[in-house]
């Protein structure tokens, strides 16, 4: 008995290439072939998806399974409370973790998934409202729900029109545009996606405040209108921030002095052991406010070419320091 030779895979370039693009091609239609379906269903599922008490429930087998837990993902990212129950795992339990108040997104393609149809009953009893997306208007799955959203393509990017290519493409775009659409009516902004993504770049800008980073206390080098030289080098070199304030005895800020400067009175010639922090300070300093978000200070840092802003607090007093190095290590910037 001999051993069956496989037959090794041949690699063609340009054939790769040539389906690629088909594939894209497949897809891009069939994504835009949804704007034709869409209309008064897709208005009431948004509607139901706004009104709804509890949690969205989005259930789908196989590829429209993972599809399913990237929407409801989307979903819960973006102000609507949702998550996935896997059908089958819903037969043999989780069920119990769907009430009456959710509302249940069940996806298919075909319709007939066994493992989804088989709780439908169930989902009926308890009075959980369902939202069907599906290819095909006359499945069992679109029959029993209230609202049906089709999905349908009318060929796979698969050569062999087998493997869930296109039609998950568009169950993929049509839950995007659900979410978007929710998005807006519940007015959703960009302050709600960041508490939503607190360890993301967005978060970090839109959730850290100039307060939450900068320098404070001991740490903020300042020194009276008639400090002298000395003093004034002491205090931005031990401080380490590059320049310091010149307060009042209110710690209201007079100006402020920085390496920059240093270097242009010795480049002058100038006298400075008979200098004061007064005589050489720069007034009207760039402040900002210990309120304001850290990237306001990094965009004003930017703007005016500068590497260390001043913090104020209610009552325009100095409560802090910032400089570039501090938005980096907090990764604002």
């Amino acid at each position: 008995m001999t051993r069956q030779q496989t037959q090794a895979p041949v690699f063609r370039a340009e054939q790769a290439i040539r389906l690629a693009q088909e594939t894209l091609d497949i897809e891009a239609a069939a994504v835009l072939g949804l704007k034709q379906h869409l209309g008064p269903s897709f208005a009431r599922a948004v509607a139901m998806l706004l009104g709804v008490s509890g949690r969205v429930v989005v259930m789908g087998m196989g590829k429209s399974g993972h599809i399913g837990r990237k929407i409801s993902a989307t979903l819960a990212s973006t102000g609507t409370p949702a998550m996935f129950v896997h059908p089958a795992e819903a037969s043999h339990g989780d069920l119990g973790m769907i009430k009456s108040d959710d509302l249940v997104l069940a996806i298919s393609n075909s319709g007939e998934s066994e493992e989804l149809t088989a709780i439908l009953p169930v989902l009926k009893r308890m009075g959980t409202p369902l939202i069907a997306m599906t290819g095909r208007a006359d499945s069992t799955l679109a029959r029993h729900a209230e609202v049906f959203l089709d999905c349908g393509v009318e060929k796979e990017a698969c050569p062999l029109n087998l493997a869930p290519t296109a039609s998950t493409t568009a169950q993929l775009a049509l839950g995007d545009a659900l979410a978007v659409a929710l998005l807006d009516a519940r007015g959703f902004k960009a302050e709600d996606f960041a508490r939503s993504h607190p360890g993301g770049a967005l978060g970090r800008k839109l959730l850290t405040h100039v307060r939450d980073v900068m320098r404070c206390g001991a740490d903020v080098p300042k020194v009276g209108p008639q400090a002298g030289f000395s003093e004034l080098m002491r205090e931005m070199s031990d401080k380490g921030l590059g320049a310091t304030a010149i307060v009042d005895a209110d710690t209201k800020v007079l100006g402020i002095f920085t390496d920059g400067d240093l270097r242009r009175l010795v480049e002058k010639g100038v006298d400075l052991r008979a200098i004061s922090a007064q005589q050489v300070m720069h007034t009207n300093p760039s402040t900002i406010t210990r309120d304001a978000l850290a990237v306001e200070a990094a965009e004003l840092m930017e703007q005016r070419c500068i590497t260390s802003v001043l913090v104020l607090d209610a009552a325009d007093r100095l409560c802090g320091a910032l400089n570039s190095n501090d938005l980096m290590r907090a990764k604002v910037i």
